[in-house]
């Protein structure tokens, strides 16, 4: 039985392409892009005088750029600010910034409803409302109509 299974394995390995076969002594785990680095590829090898090959890009930073990042409680003053940083620097400063924002607009919408409920209320308590205010406007339309037509011979 297990001699009938493994001549039905090599005639199904005869039929599939080369390319999805798998190599021999390959090991068959899953790998994904972002963890297929072994451990001993990770490590970098330094070049002469202790640089490493790969370096991160830095970026300058513009005058606004040090003002978010000032603002976004990252630094304290300009002067601490190093000549480069990196992207994921500012872009954690912009997003914490972003974030700090966004609160400063809640806050305001409810101040804004807030003043606008108060408001509202004292409108009731003079007894003013939308359709008193609509009907004395139209009364006014009517009696300017009503002195323009009067007015012409």
């Amino acid at each position: 039985m297990w001699a009938a299974a493994g001549r039905a394995t090599k005639m199904l390995e005869r039929n599939v392409p080369s390319i999805l076969r798998p190599a021999k002594g390959m090991d068959l785990k899953i790998k994904r892009g972002f963890c297929s680095k072994s451990q001993e590829g990770s490590k970098q090898k330094p070049e002469v005088g202790g640089h490493s090959t790969y370096k991160v890009p830095g970026h300058k930073p513009s005058d606004w750029e040090k003002k978010v990042l000032l603002w976004s409680g990252r630094f304290k003053k300009v002067d601490d600010i190093p000549e480069t940083i990196s992207f994921e620097l500012l872009d954690a400063a912009r997003n914490k910034l972003r974030v700090k924002i966004s609160y400063l607009m809640i806050a305001l919408t409810v101040l804004g409803c807030i003043v606008m409920v108060i408001e509202g209320k004292r409108a009731v308590g003079r007894h003013e409302s939308l359709t008193t205010q609509n009907m004395e406007r139209k009364a006014r339309w009517r009696e300017d109509v009503a002195h323009s037509a009067s007015a012409k011979p």
